[in-house]
């Protein structure tokens, strides 16, 4: 296997991991209590839990992306080619529809079952802007400062908040968008709803990367470790490529602490 080939099956098994936890999580919600809140809640944890198992094992693969959303801002940096982002997002695409597959099948539900849960308005897609705008400003500021090995403690939690802070509850992906689309259970959404929230999460990336270029000079110079360092060509090293934590030792920056 290639060594692209090889981090594509990461974002593929990564994507799908976490879409069988925020759609099978909703639905044992479902099964244990009528309480919404707890419901919620019980989602959020299970998510917010798994993302950080999942990140901390495909990280060093692919840097689990497992977003077309974090995916684009990190081409935008530099830290990946066209090529390799286009990959990335169809194995981020095929593996939440297959992670949401699976899913529906563990709870003997039919493998797609179109959601009917319509969610359409101005607070919720303002909501996703919100959500997508601070997750990756999150994953940018937190790998720029060297600290990457906190990177999917970070993740995880600002998830699990945002599930609560945010009138989305904090989808910010649309490859997961997309895929709790053939789940008619609590994480489902409509199929219509999902091309707004998709265009409300492009815009919170868009506004992340102009704000962290802003607040953070140099962070292109870490966008090749994003979310986690991990082999960017066959050697296991991009070629020319610093090892991050050398790279924050001779920052001109001095508020840039490993």
């Amino acid at each position: 296997m290639t060594p692209l080939g090889r981090r594509a099956l990461g974002e593929f098994v990564g994507t799908a991991l976490l879409l069988a936890a925020v759609i099978g999580s909703g639905v044992t919600a479902e099964q244990l209590t009528s309480d919404v809140g707890l419901q919620l809640f019980e989602n959020a944890a299970a998510t917010a839990a798994a993302l950080v198992a999942i990140i901390l094992a495909i990280g060093p693969v692919s840097g689990a992306h497992l977003n077309p959303a974090v995916t684009l801002a990190d081409r935008f940096f530099g830290g990946i080619s066209t090529r390799e982002a286009g990959v990335y997002v169809g194995a981020q695409l095929a593996g939440g529809a297959f992670g949401a597959v699976v899913a529906n099948l563990m709870f003997s539900l039919p493998a797609v079952e179109l959601s009917t849960k319509v969610r359409s308005s101005g607070g919720l897609w303002l909501g996703e802007v919100v959500a997508t705008f601070g997750l990756l400003l999150v994953i940018f500021a937190v790998v720029r400062s060297g600290r990457t090995s906190a990177a999917p403690f970070a993740v995880g939690a600002y998830i699990g908040g945002a599930y609560f802070f945010t009138s989305s509850t904090s989808v910010a992906n649309p490859a997961a968008t997309l895929a709790r689309g053939l789940s008619d259970s609590f994480a489902g959404i409509a199929p219509s709803s999902a091309p707004a929230f998709v265009l409300a999460q492009l815009l919170g990336a868009a506004l992340a990367v102009v704000v962290a270029k802003a607040l953070y000079p140099t962070v292109a110079g870490a966008a090749a470790d994003v979310v986690l360092p991990h082999p960017t060509a066959g050697d296991g090293q991009a070629p020319g490529r610093q090892p991050l934590a050398a790279k924050v030792a001779t920052s001109s920056h001095p508020e840039v602490r490993p």
